[in-house]
């Protein structure tokens, strides 16, 4: 069999699973199909996704739903304004040895799990926010001068109201700038109300089943960076990141107006790796500049920063990223050097 039939192989074995992944999650979670399509966009690339939405609206069952569809370790974490940094992380505490010697042993937090539920995690003060940084950068915890691993695939799924609601905390940007995706969960419609009531309000208990394990997760994630991008559609995605920044050649007059801090190079990765997902997801081996600009809203809307003018005017990031989509172009006649040679 040639390596080209080999991979067909193994992207039509992942859309089979990511298929049977999103039905299980159909199963509890009604509507917010942009939420879930997200969520696994993002499991399959190994980031972190923050969902943001009004209380009530299932974020958190969201999270549980998907936990409970994957063989792998769920912890959640209640984020509370008296929340310290070792009640996440973990502490050292005085042991004793059957001997009477006492000394200490290193006692994990919840962090240490697979799936992570930071819940309402804008309700906790900056300083305990802060102590996701080194786990959901390096997968690992320091604690007491030791380092400790954490187990893959290693996946946080935070949830926020609306930093406008009593009790909320912003978020640090160097935080926000580690999630892979934002998504923005939205009420649901007349229709979806009544699926909600029928399955809630009634003797029906939907059952969901476990469809994929750590080893088969870390495969795909592995495939997906297999996944081919021309040197024009990467381009594009530089493109994208760089017109963020006020007083680039690419930003528009909006964006030179109102934003203050454009995106960083972790937005530019999060839009390659998503539109490979999301190539895999439509049946294809290769990125195009459709599957960027599908995944340019949760890719790059918590990483502009806007200013002052922006706030008092009450405009929304997303409405300067629709400006910029429909105005760059998505080829150009000229390529950098280091588009073309594919190497460092």
């Amino acid at each position: 069999m040639s390596t080209a039939e080999q991979l067909e192989q193994e992207a039509g074995r992942f859309r089979d699973d990511f298929a049977a992944l999103r039905e299980q999650v159909a199963r509890v979670i009604v509507g917010h199909d942009e939420a879930v399509h997200g969520v696994l966009l993002a499991l399959f690339v190994g980031g972190h996704v923050l969902l943001e939405g009004v209380p009530g609206l299932g974020k958190t069952l969201l999270v549980r739903t998907l936990a409970r569809a994957l063989r792998l370790r769920f912890s959640r974490i209640q984020f509370t304004p008296d929340l310290m940094p070792a009640d996440i992380l973990g502490t050292r505490v005085v042991m004793e040895a059957p001997d009477g010697r006492r000394y200490f042993e290193f006692q994990p937090g919840p962090i240490f799990a697979q799936i992570v539920l930071a819940d309402e995690i804008n309700r906790a003060t900056p300083k305990t926010q802060s102590a996701l940084l080194e786990a959901m950068q390096e997968a690992a915890v320091t604690a007491g001068g030791e380092r400790h691993e954490l187990d893959q695939p290693f996946f946080v799924l935070a949830t926020q109201n609306p930093i406008e609601q009593e009790g909320t905390y912003p978020l640090p940007e160097a935080q926000l700038d580690r999630f892979l995706f934002k998504l923005l969960v939205s009420y649901s419609s007349r229709e979806e109300l009544h699926i909600i009531l029928n399955r809630t309000t009634r003797n029906v208990v939907p059952e969901v089943e476990p469809v994929l394990d750590a080893e088969r997760i870390l495969h795909y994630q592995r495939l997906v960076r297999d996944v081919l991008i021309a040197p024009p559609v990467q381009d594009y995605a530089v493109r994208l990141v760089l017109g963020t920044h006020p007083g680039s050649p690419y930003a528009t007059d909006r964006i030179n107006r109102f934003v203050r801090w454009g995106a960083s190079p972790r937005a530019a990765q999060a839009l390659v790796l998503a539109g490979k997902v999301e190539a895999l997801v439509q049946g294809r081996y290769n990125v195009s500049c459709a599957d960027i600009r599908r995944v340019a809203l949760p890719s790059l809307r918590h990483r502009v920063l806007l200013n002052f003018e922006a706030q008092a005017e009450g405009i929304q990031p997303d409405e300067l990223l629709l400006d910029l989509l429909e105005q760059l172009p998505e080829v150009v006649d000229e390529l950098p050097e280091a588009a073309l040679s594919g190497t460092v």
